[in-house]
């Protein structure tokens, strides 16, 4: 039996192995690697978050993207200079290959529960047995799609997490449904692959991040009141970026409130221009309503002013990110998903990431109710990665250890 399986290999899993393996702790990891960001988000995106911000972990910061960047001859800034996704898709494979060699590329496809551990079946056909599991899905398996949308077939109606080329959409017309920055990152690119896209929004207007000017250093006073962090500038991102532990502690409804208002929809600076003037914007309207109507989807819209709308187009993609529910863990076995104690179908978790299931860890997005908003972004893997890490290598300092009977002999005599 091995001490630790990690599942998942985007940034938090593998800045979990890569702590676990600086500290002898024994481990598998399974899960394809950087699989979210290289197959499921679309070719030409640039990250929200700065460069300083969006590294993959490993004790003493040997392998940052700063590194990588610069032995690769990439352009790099710990600001300003927006990270192109296939850099840091290539950046999370190479901190694989030099920092995670153990990842088995190979997907979980069920885990039960033993009496000492549990039991885990590999889609190989091999079964694992370990006793302590870590959940580092990510997004994988939390896509939310509006029940008015929901019952379109799959020809007319998908997420955006299942896009990573657009070129099919070249000539098409598509809606884009939101207003985050996965639904205006979107629009621009469809925009760039030549199809007819509209941006439909409930939101009354877009936010984009204030954009970098270079060469002018913020004043004393506007760096203290307005101070950077790995979740952007101000007191509050200051707060939620370097104070998880604390964040903790609040009480459960005040998290669980700050946790769904904080760092709303918004999209980074660079994309403004690509949107603005270029994608037709219809806010202010949610849908209320969606139908196929010989191989068109008819949508009908209503505004926040009460007025009605229609749009027809072949094909709506919903861009309308990830809510976390345990149910959809399908590889979980039930008994397992039925002894979770959870808050709006999120796990509850230790001040170590630990489930009500002993044993059980969850790290990432669906540790943000706990842990806050910094766990729904790359940047909380670092903070992840060190109190799990400090969590099992205290079990494993007071673990028993065993001496063979002949040793014991010896020592008798």
């Amino acid at each position: 039996m091995i001490e630790t399986v990690i599942v998942g290999a985007g940034p938090y899993g593998l800045s979990m192995a890569a702590h676990f393996r600086s500290r002898g702790i024994p481990f598998r990891i399974f899960g394809r690697p950087m699989d979210s960001w290289v197959a499921h988000m679309p070719k030409g995106m640039m990250l929200k978050s700065d460069g300083f911000a969006s590294n993959i972990y490993d004790p003493g910061s040997k392998f940052t993207l700063e590194k990588f960047c610069s032995e690769r001859g990439i352009q790099y800034a710990h600001m300003g200079v927006p990270v192109k996704l296939g850099t840091f898709g290539d950046y999370g494979m190479a901190f694989k290959d030099r920092m995670v060699p153990e990842l088995e590329d190979k997907q979980v496809v069920e885990i039960a529960r033993l009496s000492d551990g549990y039991s885990l079946r590999l889609d190989t056909g091999e079964e694992v047995k370990a006793r302590q599991v870590v959940l580092a899905v990510g997004i994988t398996h939390f896509e939310h799609v509006p029940e008015n949308l929901a019952h379109l077939p799959a020809e007319m109606l998908s997420h955006s997490y299942r896009h990573q080329n657009l070129e099919s959409f070249k000539g098409r017309s598509v809606v884009v449904v939101g207003a985050g920055s996965s639904a205006i990152d979107m629009a621009a690119l469809l925009r760039d692959a030549d199809a007819d896209v509209q941006l439909v929004a409930r939101a009354t207007s877009l936010k984009f991040h204030t954009a970098p000017q270079p060469g002018k250093r913020r004043s004393w006073w506007a760096r203290t009141r307005h101070p950077d962090s790995g979740l952007g500038p101000g007191m509050r991102s200051r707060f939620f970026s370097d104070f998880a532990g604390l964040f903790y502690y609040l009480p459960q409804n005040t998290r669980l409130d700050l946790v769904r208002k904080t760092l709303g929809p918004s999209a980074g600076w660079f994309v403004k221009d690509k949107v603005m003037g270029r994608v037709p914007l219809v806010l202010g309207y949610t849908v209320e309503r969606a139908e196929a109507d010989g191989g068109k989807v008819r949508l009908h819209l209503r505004g926040l002013d009460g007025s009605t709308r229609e749009i027809i187009t072949d094909h709506v993609i919903a861009a309308t990110g990830y809510k976390v529910d345990v149910d959809r863990l399908a590889f979980l076995a039930p008994d397992i998903r039925s002894k979770l104690k959870c808050v709006n179908r999120t796990p509850i978790l230790s001040t170590s990431f630990e489930s009500s299931v002993p044993g059980l860890y969850f790290v990432g997005l669906a540790s943000a109710n706990s842990f806050g908003p910094l766990m729904r972004f790359a940047y909380g893997a670092g903070f992840s990665a060190e109190r799990v890490t400090r969590k099992m290598v205290k079990a494993l300092a007071r673990k028993p250890v065993s001496v063979p009977a002949s040793k014991v002999a010896t020592i008798a005599e």
